[in-house]
């Protein structure tokens, strides 16, 4: 027996050491840069990590390894104590490029004012808007995102899901403080779209499986209950929840009624319409009398400016992709779904649904996919041939099961560690113009969670006359700069 257990000992020893000198290879080969920028006429000086952060299993095995991008500013005082970001998009299957060069980083893909794409090649400049003045930035990419990949003879496919997802970066999140020493900053978490599915899921997750309590979470464009988004046979909970956005889209193209001048006054009468008239409209269903039909066919035809025959036609239902191609179709042009601002034109007008989305295709795919290959190559001196995947169908499938037979809505989470930690702050930022996760949406789940009025109060929402990716639109940049600026103050001084 002596005799066997030396040598299961001769065989764990090396295979210990092996994980060990791994994890140690992978993270010799971080790049560490020193940067600085001019920021309200001062200069902000930062130190940027790139490269691998070795995930391994509770024997030491290497599972994954995850590709994230820290910054933090120099010349403070005690580091730990400083704020500290953990930020990522969504997808799921996106990299984390998006907020990355796009708002927060001290580097931005230059774009119009609009936010419109400038001529090829593209130009990353300093942004005096960046986030690194209040917060450390650490930029995570998920499985399959960016250059995050299993290790060799690990599936995929453990680590792409709702619950794989939240424990994989869940971990790194855990594993990074750690490292850095910063358990006593003030930490915080920022996704957007599906990253803010991601963000309420961990506000749990690191809560409850780690005691690591956040002082704020920052939801850009959320989507926290899928059922107020996906497009369904009777499910009708979307269509009064997205109306609003619609008829946004609508009013900034001009075809709704030019009586309507102001937008946030239009809205308020959209939105009082929509709940208390067009909901109940839809839940009658075929009950709904004639009279009744064309007093809700009015409105939405004064509110979208699509015609009463569509309108009827679609039995009072509007759904994204549709709408985007029936709202210009008179002019053989089509609306954007991530930002309803942006046209284009497909092959022919009969189709049902446009053939690509223009605020994507059109106008930041491009710019932001050369940003961050230039960037983290010739600015973070990082080397690495594989593809920087930007938003990816190798992220599939993604696996539900947690939820299966029903929607997954993970505000009852970010609820429950409102609750049990009642200085958690909240922000959600919304455009007006986002037709993928509509701002009403995210009203009406923030009033379904059922908040006491002191933790309601720790929630704060704020809207741009923009789309999914507001940033891109200059001035709603520097307001969401502003707003951030303020939402970190009530943070940590527990406004």
């Amino acid at each position: 027996m002596k005799r066997f257990n030396l040598l299961l000992l001769s065989l764990f020893i090396p295979l210990f050491f092996f994980a060990q000198n791994m994890a140690s290879l992978l993270e010799a080969e971080w790049s560490k840069t020193q940067h600085s920028l001019n920021m309200n006429g001062q200069k902000l000086n930062y130190s940027v990590t790139t490269g691998y952060m070795p995930m391994t299993d509770d024997s030491g095995k290497l599972q994954a390894k995850v590709f994230f991008i820290a910054y933090t500013k120099d010349n403070i005082e005690d580091a730990s104590k400083r704020p500290i970001t953990y930020t990522f998009n969504g997808g799921p299957g996106s990299s984390s490029v998006w907020l990355h060069m796009g708002g927060l980083g001290p580097k931005r893909i230059l774009m119009s004012d609009k936010g419109a794409a400038l001529p090829p090649p593209y130009e990353v400049v300093d942004n005096p808007y960046t986030w690194l003045d209040k917060t450390d930035l650490v930029f995570i990419d998920p499985m399959m995102t960016g250059y995050t990949r299993p290790a060799e003879g690990i599936d995929k496919k453990d680590f792409l899901g709702y619950e794989e997802d939240i424990r994989l970066v869940g971990d790194f999140i855990r594993l990074f403080t750690t490292k850095m020493e910063r358990w006593n900053s003030p930490k915080f978490l920022a996704g957007e779209s599906y990253g803010t599915t991601r963000a309420a899921g961990l506000s749990g997750y690191l809560q409850d499986q780690y005691g690591l309590y956040l002082n704020g979470v920052i939801l850009i464009s959320a989507v926290l209950d899928f059922s107020t988004i996906r497009d369904f046979e009777y499910n009708d909970v979307p269509h009064p929840l997205r109306l609003p956005s619609f008829a946004a889209t609508s009013w900034y193209h001009k075809k709704t009624d030019p009586k309507h001048t102001n937008l946030r006054i239009f809205l308020d009468e959209v939105e009082k319409f929509a709940v208390e008239e067009y909901s109940v409209a839809l839940l009658k269903g075929a009950r709904l009398e004639q009279s009744e039909k064309e007093k809700i066919m009015n409105k939405l035809h004064e509110y979208t400016g699509l015609s009463k025959t569509y309108l009827e036609d679609t039995n009072l239902r509007l759904y994204v992709g549709k709408y985007n191609k029936e709202l210009l179709r008179d002019q053989s042009e089509t609306v954007g779904r991530l930002d309803a601002r942006f046209k284009s034109s497909d092959y022919n007008d009969i189709g049902e649904r446009y053939e690509f989305d223009p605020s994507y295709n059109g106008a930041i795919y491009g710019p932001f996919t050369m940003a961050i290959n230039d960037h983290i190559r010739r600015t973070l001196k990082y080397k690495n041939d594989l593809p920087y995947e930007i938003l990816t169908g190798k992220a599939r499938p993604w696996n539900y099961s947690n939820v299966q037979n029903r929607f997954l809505n993970v505000s009852e989470t970010l609820r429950q560690a409102m609750n049990k930690n009642p200085y958690l702050k909240v922000w959600i930022a919304s455009g007006y113009y986002d037709l993928a996760t509509p701002y009403f949406a995210s009203e009406y789940v923030v009033d379904h969670m059922f908040l006491k009025e002191k933790l309601r109060k720790n929630v704060t929402m704020t809207y741009y006359e923009s789309g999914h990716m507001m940033y891109i639109h200059k001035p709603s940049l520097l307001q969401l700069k502003k707003d951030f600026d303020s939402f970190m103050e009530s943070s940590l001084n527990h406004k």
